[in-house]
């Protein structure tokens, strides 16, 4: 198939970002055959939900307009007979596609296409721009849109911008474009081609299925198809991707609105489900920390206790995450090395007299009277301080909320650096919300919402969820 056979060229106008539980709203498609026009058609879809006000700001379809207009299940026989056969072209084009299928798959019809990506295209033949979103495409070629974020006007701008490049690539370096972006991805073996159909350019986890459905693997991306794909070109430099690629035999994969809710749901995957592959992320049955008191006789002023700050034990005076008591006795040793610090001032020896390191040259004397036990610890406060637990800035229950590409949202509820779960609705919040189950601290959903708290870019919309009054549910807007 290539770029002079029949083309369809569409594009679609949804309720929101994520092709498993947002609907179509309109579709809209121009028909060639090469670079002879066909066809244009077009239509509103009934979603059978509300149109949120982002989409409507967006687009300017409202709920009222797509209220008595067809369903899918209704104009679903005519739009496959317009495409069928046809080789599928949009922007970004796994959006379109990943919307089109899971439509036609909820009224039991199966639809299969060549696609073609125009923002691929356009990056494989423009290498040196750095924009290839549709309104950079349009101001780089000079091309109009009268309708701009409706389905019908964005699909002319996907006809104007094939018709461009006839006229400014040659003919054979254009079609060797469009083949190379038509390949067929390199897959395992026993992997079918469909298997990675419809994976989107969005943020989510996946997960691979190995003989007997058995669980292999739980990863995590900002692009999934991305990833996904990676994990095959790189079976020749990993003895783990060339397992996981002569085991894999089914692909599961779930959107997520942003990169935060994506760790998020891998960590939780990965702890529940313990996959065959996953060494990192794995439950921890218990853990520890360093207890300073610096106020406590000299070598009791540090502890290594359980890491309970679930159970309202305060992280203030708390230093680093360890898997066991000789972890944490291991890196204070190596710190007492690393500083010249006295293992009897720090718990680590016993007995009267100046500490064996001393006798080494490893410790600076405060045990010998040498040196002033604050200098001493000043020291030791400057090897603790990278491993200080922060403690919980807010009042109590705090929801996150992160905001999809196209206006889509996860609620991410959070007690105490605890991770309760996310919410994509209202429904999914208030259990959450009325749920007494005992926290459990998982010190990598710590390190993942300390990390995104620390970050400059990161400006989220906190939602305090233990007010005095408890907001009523249309007044949380997750979209």
């Amino acid at each position: 198939m290539s770029i002079d056979d029949d083309l369809v060229f569409v594009d679609v106008e949804t309720t929101g970002g994520n092709a498993n539980w947002n609907r179509v709203i309109e579709v809209g498609l121009v028909r060639s055959r090469g670079a002879l026009l066909i066809e244009e058609w077009s239509t509103l879809v009934n979603p059978l939900t509300a149109v949120p006000s982002t989409i409507e700001s967006l687009t300017g379809i409202d709920s009222a307009m797509v209220s008595s207009a067809p369903t899918f299940a209704d104009i679903a026989t005519e739009l496959h007979e317009r495409m069928n056969g046809c080789l599928f072209v949009a922007h970004n084009a796994r959006f379109d596609y990943g919307f089109i299928r899971n439509e036609f798959r909820r009224v039991g019809i199966e639809f299969k296409s060549k696609v073609l990506c125009t923002v691929k295209l356009s990056r494989q033949i423009f290498p040196d721009e750095r924009r290839h979103n549709l309104d950079a495409v349009m101001r780089r070629h000079g091309l109009g849109c009268d309708a701009r974020h409706r389905a019908l006007g964005d699909a002319r701008v996907l006809y104007d911008f094939l018709q461009v490049l006839r006229g400014q690539i040659p003919g054979p370096d254009l079609a060797a474009a469009v083949e190379s972006q038509l390949q067929r991805p390199s897959l395992p073996p026993h992997l079918p081609s469909e298997a990675v159909e419809g994976i989107p350019d969005a943020p989510g986890v996946y997960r691979f299925f190995g003989p007997d459905d058995r669980l292999l693997y739980v990863g995590k991306s900002v692009n999934l198809r991305t990833r996904v794909m990676a994990h095959f070109s790189a079976d020749h430099r990993s003895a783990k991707e060339m397992r996981l690629s002569q085991q894999v035999r089914r692909i599961e994969w779930e959107e997520t609105a942003g990169e935060l809710g994506a760790l998020l749901k891998e960590s939780r995957e990965v702890k529940n489900t313990a996959p065959l592959m996953n060494r990192k992320l794995r439950r921890k049955k218990d853990l520890f920390t360093l207890l300073f008191d610096p106020g406590a006789d000299p070598g009791k002023m540090l502890d290594i206790v359980e890491l309970r700050i679930g159970d309202r034990q305060s992280p203030a005076d708390l230093f680093g995450i360890f898997e066991s008591r000789r972890k944490a006795r291991n890196w204070l040793e190596r710190a007492a090395r690393d500083a010249q610090l006295c293992p009897k001032r720090l718990g680590l020896e016993k007995g009267d007299g100046p500490c064996f390191s001393y006798q080494l040259k490893r410790c600076s004397g405060v045990c010998a009277g040498m040196e002033p036990g604050a200098a001493h610890d000043l020291r030791l406060m400057q090897q603790l301080l990278p491993k200080k637990l922060r403690s919980w800035p807010f009042a109590g229950r705090i929801g996150i909320r992160e905001i999809g590409l196209f206006g889509d949202a996860d609620i991410h509820v959070f007690d105490r650096w605890c991770y309760i779960g996310s919410a994509a609705n209202d429904d999914q919040l208030w259990p959450l919300l009325d749920r007494r189950e005992p926290l459990v601290f998982d010190p990598d959903c710590y390190r993942i919402l300390s990390s995104f708290l620390k970050r400059k870019n990161f400006r989220p919309s906190i939602l305090d969820l233990d007010g005095r009054h408890r907001p009523r549910p249309h007044q949380l807007d997750l979209m």
